[in-house]
């Protein structure tokens, strides 16, 4: 009988330990991770799954976001025999959180000798020279002095700050009644208080209203467009979906005093997570971070542009400069064209670090904040309310909760800020060919390397504005219905403000241009400049090739129409002859523009000797030099290949078209070397 006792409890020790562990499986594999820990540390204490329940518990200390917690569960695993060869650089990593980096180093260097993922020992590689540049980074001084927001936290989290016309908004898991079970946190909810810079009105803390904040969802980052009328937020884990994969972004536009009802964003991907959103100074981008198919690893930098007609689409990969196997989050842009984010992917101290990227020169440089900004902590979603001081949030020791907002400035006696900006007008020609502005024209800007930069609408003014970097190439696309889409090159090469002369803490360096476009008018004659022929010949000069490229790129950029390329000579010489050597010339001219990739069913070539004089009674050589001339008219404007076009380019705008590398991607044909002038 007591043997037969004995068994029994010992029997039902052992379906208990069992449940603990599955149990805890359960809850891991349901993204549980703050109640998977909790019976983890009961499986271990009965001896079930040792091995297997000790490594689970560090991997969900890592995915709650407290990789440091989970150092020596990894090591005891490791000690155990555990086999999986991410869990030694998930263990080094997890040193590198507590600042222990000569041993994560060290364990990094002995696991790569006997690494056989090629996809491990890739990730093992970067963080190896990611840990070799610490010291460096160390010792880098800056000017920065950060300061805790003690009148904003709690010992909850609050993070991602965001400012707008004197209120300050921020996430916040403090205390609603609700626990979020894969933290053990409450629930996210957005804030704001009202606030003068960081001087705060306690007493105005509000949370936004529930058409924001749902009862039984995560509402997270928030970004307001600057005008004030439109509000990107992410909001999560509403049960729609399992795991991390239910976030997505999500808008609202303000009417009427009130926020309208929030809509999931088409630039969503619904396979996976898409969060920490913000607007671009001209409200035409937005920025965000998913980990999307198609990436380079971990949580990816993308931007998504408005078109004209109030869409969000055209979304792309940021590119390898910013984008690492790892994780890049929270991208935030300041007055001066530089884009801020985090990263645990780039050389930094620990976990997640502030970087910030600029172009210069057509090239992306990615800087490292250094300290004071950066620990070996999560360091996160900065966000500038002026040039040179602003939020962000951190989860380093001092603060008051698990994740905290704190201020910082830049102290930089030498600090100069310059921004540079392109301005311009859309105009074309009346009936009395007089030059007037034409409203309603799609502007596209374009880096040299053919990568769309913004797109605007323009107004009754016919005006645009886009900002620019220093010494890089642009060019414009500018576009309208029965009118030539015209191109123009823009270049900031030379351009450049020294910034030792300057006395303001910014300075705004603005370019003018205009563009013309021409309507499409049948039968209507321009005529190409500069198209000259060697005497009693019609082979393609040099100079005459560049002014034909010219037409070259206003056939491509407008499919919809067909032309007629003629060639007329003066008076002088007999009229046969004329007539004959215009035809070999307007040949030879559609001959040079078929080889450069026009469709021969769309250019017709016309000789009209001296039938069709300017001047009839020339008599000097200027006035011959007027009549010999070469134009071109169109013939045929198809209004339905336009329309197709156009279905196509809206299309292609609202498809998630994710690029690799943004830096080398062509988008549309290259210009020719000038415009071609109307005039």
């Amino acid at each position: 009988m007591i043997k037969y006792t004995i068994y029994i409890l010992c029997l039902s020790l052992f379906f208990t330990s069992c449940s603990v562990y599955k149990k805890a499986e359960k809850k891991f594999r349901k993204g549980e991770y703050d109640l998977a820990i909790n019976y983890y540390e009961q499986a271990i204490k009965k001896e079930d799954e040792t091995a297997n329940a000790t490594f689970y518990l560090a991997e969900s200390y890592r995915l709650s976001n407290r990789l440091e917690v989970a150092a020596p569960y990894y090591k005891k695993a490791i000690d155990l025999g555990y086999e999986n060869e991410m869990i030694h650089y998930n263990y080094a990593l997890s040193l590198k959180a507590n600042a222990n980096y000569d041993k994560a180093q060290q364990v990094l260097e002995e696991f790569i000798l006997v690494a056989t993922d090629p996809d491990v020992k890739s990730l093992v590689e970067l963080e190896l020279q990611n840990l070799s540049s610490v010291d460096e980074i160390i010792k880098d001084e800056s000017y920065y002095s950060v300061n805790l927001l003690n009148e904003i936290n709690t010992p909850a989290s609050e993070y991602s700050p965001f400012y707008y016309d004197g209120e300050l908004y921020f996430t916040s898991t403090r205390e609603d009644g609700r626990t979020y079970k894969a933290t053990g946190e409450s629930f996210s909810n957005i804030y704001k208080v009202k606030s003068k810079g960081a001087i705060i009105d306690t007493t105005s803390i509000t949370k936004l209203p529930p058409i924001i904040n749902w009862p039984d969802a995560n509402e997270g980052s928030v970004t307001i467009s600057p005008n004030g009328r439109t509000m990107v937020f992410a909001r999560g884990n509403t049960g729609k979906r399992k795991g991390a994969n239910d976030v997505n972004l999500y808008i609202t536009n303000y009417r009427n005093g009130n926020w309208s009802e929030p809509q999931l964003m088409a630039i969503n991907d619904p396979d996976a997570w898409n969060s920490t959103p913000a607007f671009s100074a001209d409200g035409r981008t937005l920025y965000f971070s998913s980990n999307r198919e198609g990436g380079y690893g971990g949580n990816d930098l993308y931007s998504a542009t408005v078109n004209s007609r109030g869409g969000w689409g055209n979304v792309r990969n940021l590119g390898s400069q910013i984008n690492t196997p790892e994780d890049e989050m929270f991208p935030a842009t300041s007055q001066d064209g530089r884009l801020f984010f985090s990263s645990n992917g780039h050389p930094g101290l620990g976990k997640l670090d502030l970087f910030y990227a600029e172009r210069k020169g057509g090239k992306i440089y990615v800087t490292h904040m250094g300290n004071p900004m950066n620990s070996n902590k999560d360091d996160f979603a900065l966000f500038m309310y002026a040039p040179d001081r602003g939020f962000f949030s951190s989860d380093r020791p001092g603060g008051k909760g698990r994740d905290d907002i704190y201020t910082f400035k830049n102290e930089d006696p030498n600090l100069k800020i310059v921004n540079y900006y392109l301005e311009g007008t859309t105009t074309t020609h009346n009936t009395k060919e007089e030059e007037v502005i034409l409203p309603g024209a799609n502007v596209r800007f374009f880096s040299e390397d053919s990568v769309l930069v913004g797109e605007v609408l323009t107004g009754q003014d016919g005006k645009f504005s886009f900002r620019v970097s220093e010494e890089e190439d642009y060019f414009i696309i500018a576009e309208k219905e029965d009118y030539f889409t015209t191109r123009k090159r823009f270049s900031t090469v030379g351009k450049s403000v020294d910034k030792s002369t300057l006395t303001q803490l910014i300075t705004n360096k603005i370019f003018e241009t205009t563009i013309l476009l021409e309507e499409i008018i049948l039968d209507k004659a321009f005529e190409l400049k500069n198209i000259y022929y060697d005497f009693d010949s019609a082979n393609i000069r040099a100079d005459a090739a560049l002014e034909l490229d010219k037409l070259v790129t206003i056939l491509k950029d407008n499919p919809p129409i067909k032309i007629e390329l003629s060639s007329h000579t003066d008076a002088r010489g007999e009229a046969a002859y004329n007539q004959e050597l215009s035809k070999r010339r307007a040949q030879s001219a559609v001959a040079y523009i078929i080889s450069q990739g026009v469709a021969p069913s769309r250019i017709t070539a016309r000789g009209y000797g001296e039938s069709q004089l300017i001047i009839p009674e020339a008599s000097t050589e200027e006035e011959h030099e007027t009549n010999r001339r070469t134009e071109f008219k169109v013939t045929e404007y198809d209004k339905e290949i336009a329309r197709q076009i156009k279905e196509r380019e809206d299309a292609l705008f609202e498809k998630d078209n994710v690029e690799v590398d943004v830096i080398k991607e062509k988008t549309v044909p290259q210009a020719a070397e000038d415009e071609f002038d109307f005039n």
